[in-house]
């Protein structure tokens, strides 16, 4: 079934989209292209909106962005992108709109500048038709609330990996964070490399706090993607390593704010765990 916003389009279809030539071909979307997996259709058209001609140059170009989208910086991030990369197949192309192109460039561009990237150029806002003409629309006015009904990860100033020194002080530790938690990050090659590593991230909570969202684990997944700078410095190139972090909600942003490396020998992170089901915090 297609998305809200390629059905609306559909609903809108005038004779202002894009004609394709007889130069344009449709291929089935690749399966390296894991943004465009789940958008509701399964063909593309080439060339694509961007310009690019060959499957392997769209799979290379698209991978840099998989990450983006996978921060969770906006929830039509996705569907944006893969309008562009892997535009469905039709008898005309289906732009998105500029006020969507706008909503996910105020969302996504602080994580891209947060990563030391700017917001592209060939993504100028100002190439797409307006909302009144074919495009994928923007959400809607319900949708849009429901974006700030959870905490979010945000780009802050790493923190500073500390060591522990006694239990007492890791119990406290865990009082003073709304949330703790125990995670494996390691390094392993994408298919497609744009981006130097990937990370292999397995949370596992110590104290959930009020971290309420339904699917926390991958929230804190997006801060090691969002906060891309930071988790450079704790991955290794040939061997996992185990931290834990502690964090704060803060107006509805989530912040670490201490790191510690968990070592296997070192006792007092277990103790300090298993005791914490039993303690009160003042």
């Amino acid at each position: 079934m297609l998305p809200a916003a390629v059905l609306l389009a559909l609903a809108l279809r005038r004779a202002a989209g894009l004609d394709l030539g007889l130069s344009t071909k449709c291929v089935a979307i690749p399966t390296d292209m894991a943004m465009c997996h789940d958008i509701g259709y399964s063909e593309m058209r080439l060339p694509n909106l961007l310009g690019h001609v060959g499957l392997p140059e769209v799979v290379g170009k698209a991978a840099a962005w998989q990450r983006l989208v996978s921060t969770g910086c906006h929830p039509h991030a996705g569907i944006f992108l893969c309008s562009l990369f892997a535009p469905v197949c039709l008898d005309t192309f289906i732009q998105p709109c500029r006020s969507m192109c706008v909503a996910v460039r105020d969302s996504c561009a602080p994580v891209l500048q947060c990563q030391g990237r700017p917001w592209p150029g060939s993504l100028d806002c100002d190439r797409f038709p307006a909302d009144e003409d074919t495009c994928l629309a923007s959400l809607g006015k319900e949708a849009k609330r429901g974006l700030g009904a959870f905490p979010k990860p945000i780009c802050q100033t790493c923190p500073a990996i500390d060591e522990l020194l006694t239990r007492r002080k890791v119990l406290d530790i865990f009082c003073i964070g709304n949330f703790a938690a125990k995670v494996k990050l390691s390094r392993k090659r994408p298919a497609f490399g744009a981006p130097e590593y990937d990370i292999d991230c397995q949370v596992e909570f110590i104290n959930q706090g009020s971290l309420l969202p339904f699917d926390a684990r991958s929230v804190i997944k997006q801060w090691f993607l969002i906060n891309e700078n930071c988790t450079r410095q704790l991955v290794h190139a040939h061997r996992p390593k185990v931290y834990l972090i502690v964090g704060t909600t803060e107006e509805m942003n989530i912040v670490v704010n201490q790191v510690y490396h968990w070592q296997k020998w070192d006792y007092r992170l277990t103790l300090a765990t298993q005791k914490l089901k039993h303690r009160k915090c003042a």
